[in-house]
């Protein structure tokens, strides 16, 4: 059966099972200051278009969320779940959309209501323009009070999304993050590099960036459908440009001394294979408190809910039964 996706705004339309169009929301249009329309002033609307698509997220191209979206909220979608289930907001890594999460999503949503954020500069939020602090801005007001879980870069805007918005939290994970460089010096060589990347990326564009994207060794362990290529190849070059240019790691001011105001149980996951990541991760913990533990998964590298979706979406299900 068919459903219907809309992009997430005021008017709360979201996935539907029903396999009919609600047409109440086509043409609506919102503004927002972040769209980078080519120096244009002011807000610029976009129309927010309905469309039709499979209701799962292993399968729906991220080009089908939404045409040029500009609105108060990112684009989203939202599954199916039980009545009265607990909220989840995923928050994806550099490259991918919200379609990204694949089976580790369906098996959160058997007891969840999940809704996966497109960020800034990707899928159906490929038009939006914004740095860490706006994104966190956009990101609250796209989500009710959730579990959040954010993947990588993902995982950078959930650390900020607990610090700035602690009541929008009400249980934090982060997949493969950071708190940030150390260092001025280290922020500005890394800032360096990403402007390089993003022009290498219009350069080349995204189907070339991506073949040396995914070659990198963290992603050596993925397999062709664990990378979800052709969903990442939905994005623009100067989307991901964008990105790269207004939250690369060099952009973000260091949070690892502010980690200790966080409040709500944390967990932190890390490949077992993804040496780099396990000891931030430790480092993570370490800096949050006695409010935060970290899990290792096995069989996995960087992406460990792409890698080993099952083993990773169990042990989040039982720390969140374990920390209710």
């Amino acid at each position: 059966m068919n459903s219907y996706a809309t992009v997430d705004n005021e008017c709360d339309c979201h996935w539907r099972r029903t396999g009919t169009r609600t047409d109440n929301c086509i043409g609506q249009s919102v503004t927002n200051p972040l769209v980078d329309e080519g120096g244009a002033e002011g807000c610029v609307e976009y129309p927010i278009v309905l469309v039709g698509h499979d209701c799962s997220l292993r399968s729906a191209p991220a080009r089908l969320y939404a045409e040029r979206v500009a609105s108060s909220h990112l684009s989203s979608v939202r599954t199916g779940s039980p009545a009265d289930a607990p909220a989840i907001a995923l928050l994806h890594g550099f490259t991918q959309t919200a379609a990204c999460w694949g089976p580790f999503a369906d098996k959160l949503s058997a007891t969840h209501s999940v809704v996966a954020i497109d960020l800034p500069g990707h899928g159906g939020s490929g038009e939006v323009r914004a740095d860490l602090e706006q994104t966190t801005a956009l990101v609250a007001s796209s989500i009710e009070r959730s579990i959040v879980i954010g993947y990588s870069l993902g995982g950078r805007i959930a650390l900020h999304l607990a610090l700035g918005h602690p009541q929008l939290v009400e249980r934090l994970v982060v997949i493969g993050a950071t708190g940030g460089l150390d260092s001025e010096e280290e922020r500005a060589e890394r800032r360096v590099a990403d402007e390089s990347l993003a022009d290498h990326l219009e350069d080349i564009g995204v189907d070339a960036f991506l073949d040396e994207w995914l070659s990198q060794p963290m992603f050596a362990s993925l397999t062709a459908e664990q990378s979800f290529r052709e969903l990442r190849a939905t994005n623009s070059a100067a989307g991901l440009a964008s990105s790269l240019r207004l939250c690369g790691t060099g952009t973000q001011e260091s949070l690892w001394s502010r980690l200790g105001e966080l409040t709500m149980p944390a967990l932190v996951i890390a490949g077992a294979n993804d040496e780099k990541f396990t000891h931030l991760g430790h480092r993570l913990v370490e800096s949050i408190g006695t409010n935060a533990s970290i899990q290792l998964i096995d069989n996995a590298g960087h992406s460990a809910q792409l890698e080993n979706p099952t083993a990773t979406a169990s042990v989040i299900t039982k720390w969140l039964s374990e920390t209710l």
